[in-house]
């Protein structure tokens, strides 16, 4: 039985949470196979909004199972904190949530190394959630990193302190002003510790094997977006994790030929939090417009997200690198009301015309070749199938479906999870 993937082709923020929620009636595991909790996934319905940030978003089906899987990297201060808010909700978290022994822990020193290597950036800072999930990574190539499993050994506080140890002498070098008390930060890391212990931790791999050969049922769920993968996004502007569908197989032990359908979600216009290029940003009404109707408002920082319109560039390159077999198209609602929609199709390039994604976005290299399409008026947000989309919408989908050579097979419009028309 393949192993299915769900994953952002923009700069994350794309609705992943929720068309995982949305799908997860038709599978038996959800894992999510990279990232910390810098991503923040939204699910919204029965009235409530739901926030996670580690814990798979199909946590929330009674016969779902959710693993969190080797790729990554976990806060227990966090985790705690997701764990205590799901349980006003009687779910039974302990059956149905496992988490990977191979999985890295963000120590409370993680978090103070990260902030202290972004204030030493100055002006040149990367736009970093400070969550500690870039020092958690290097620490994982290095070597030298704390692993879920390492839990269960006796000596495990005697190799958390040697790590933090360390850390401090580098948050010496940094020579910033960062102010912190590690002893009551360690105080709220070990009692969230033991809270973390309290669930099943497994050799996920081979888990996941096993559940493949009985025929289970698997979606693998991605966090943040394609160009924020640390190899192919918009370095240095970027993750520190694979967020491509490559990313799934060293990320949860899915071997290559095991993945099925690659399922790519965008937003039907183009948002970005934190630094970074972004060709097709807009500073005027327009873009105030899509974050005032889209509330685009970070998940995980509660920082406004920056608002474009789409780009089709970036989006093939996506697709392409992704090996995408169906897409989902988010906010369409939020485009109702303008006259005119624009889609970058196309870069000026240092003078020449391009059409593929260059090593270099930043805008003294890029401008956008826009098309334009007409809008449409009409409130999406009560549509309840395709046949009553206007046609101006469907000739916005007809044209990205031609341009992107897969179908789009889902159109949200709206937040909650009954908002969802299939195709």
């Amino acid at each position: 039985m393949a192993v299915d993937l769900l994953l952002g082709l923009q700069w994350g923020d794309e609705g992943k949470g929720k068309i995982v929620d949305v799908l997860t009636t038709g599978y038996d595991i959800i894992a999510r196979f990279q990232g910390g909790p810098n991503a923040g996934h939204t699910l919204e319905f029965d009235g409530i909004k739901h926030v996670l940030h580690t814990i798979p978003s199909g946590i929330f089906h009674k016969n779902a199972l959710n693993i969190v899987g080797n790729g990554v990297v976990i806060d227990p201060v966090i985790f705690k904190k997701e764990l205590d808010a799901l349980k006003k909700f009687n779910l039974d978290v302990k059956s149905k949530l496992l988490i990977s022994r191979k999985a890295h822990l963000i120590l409370p020193t993680h978090r103070l190394l990260d902030a202290a290597s972004e204030a030493s950036k100055g002006k040149a800072k990367i736009g970093s959630t400070l969550k500690g999930i870039g020092p958690t990574y290097m620490d994982k190539t290095g070597r030298n990193g704390m692993r879920i499993g390492d839990l269960e050994m006796s000596d495990w506080k005697e190799k958390y302190r040697n790590l933090a140890n360390k850390h401090e002498a580098m948050i010496a070098y940094y020579n910033v002003d960062i102010q912190y008390d590690l002893a009551e930060l360690e105080k709220d890391f070990f009692e969230s510790i033991e809270e973390l212990k309290q669930l099943s931790f497994i050799d996920s791999e081979e888990y996941l094997y096993q559940a493949q050969k009985s025929g289970k049922k698997i979606l693998a769920e991605g966090a943040q977006g394609s160009l924020l993968d640390i190899d192919f996004g918009t370095y240095p502007f970027v993750t520190s994790s694979n967020t491509t569908a490559a990313g799934a197989c060293t990320g949860l032990g899915v071997a290559p030929n095991q993945i099925g359908d690659v399922k790519g979600i965008f937003k039907a216009y183009t948002t970005r939090v934190g630094s970074g290029p972004f060709p097709t940003e807009l500073f005027d009404e327009d873009g105030e417009t899509m974050a005032r109707v889209g509330n685009e408002f970070g998940a995980t920082t509660g920082r406004p997200r920056r608002c474009g319109w789409l780009d089709l560039v970036a989006l093939k390159y996506a697709v392409i690198i992704n090996g995408v077999t169906e897409l989902m198209m988010m906010k369409a609602d939020v485009l109702s009301g303008f006259d005119t929609l624009k889609i970058c199709t196309a870069y000026n390039y240092k003078g020449d015309k391009i059409e593929h994604l260059p090593f270099n976005i930043e805008a003294e290299n890029v401008t956008p070749i826009y098309s334009e399409m007409k809008g449409w008026k009409e409130d999406l947000t009560k549509m309840s199938s395709a046949d009553q989309l206007p046609d101006t919408l469907q000739a916005y989908i007809d044209f990205l479906e031609k341009e992107l050579e897969v179908p789009i097979k889902i159109v949200s419009v709206g937040p909650d999870r009954t908002q969802t028309i299939h195709r």
